[in-house]
């Protein structure tokens, strides 16, 4: 689990949840890398599709998109 940035962290309270506390986002890191299905609760960053750690920090975000894309995460542990 990783602390989402404050920048990041304020602009994710102005967009709607995907579901009760959480929303899934798509993360593009500042080498162009991109995680899709990655969701946060809390302003934390908890899991990331098809990984068992999240493979990055959170001083390597460049950019945070919501896209409530849907999958049943808690079943993929």
């Amino acid at each position: 689990m990783i602390k989402v940035p404050e920048k990041w962290a304020r602009e994710l309270t102005t967009e709607p949840e995907t579901g009760m506390g959480y929303q899934v986002v798509s993360v593009v890191l500042n080498d162009g890398r991109r995680f899709d299905q990655v969701v946060i609760v809390e302003g934390r960053i908890t899991e990331v599709r098809g990984f068992r750690d999240i493979p990055f920090s959170g001083s390597q975000i460049a950019e945070i998109l919501v896209t409530h894309d849907r999958w049943n995460f808690g079943a993929d542990r």
